[in-house]
């Protein structure tokens, strides 16, 4: 048996359960400059 004091190291990708793309970032960068074109228009229209 393992001893329970000792630290687990885990992979990061074993460890969340999948692989994470970076396709996040551009849909956060271009949800955000959406959103400020779009108040933008309201503001100045």
């Amino acid at each position: 048996m393992a001893d329970p004091n000792e630290p687990i190291h885990i992979d990061t990708e074993d460890a969340r359960a999948g692989a994470t793309p970076h396709m996040t970032r551009y849909i956060l960068a271009i949800s955000l400059v959406l959103v400020i074109v779009i108040f933008g228009f309201i503001i100045l229209r």
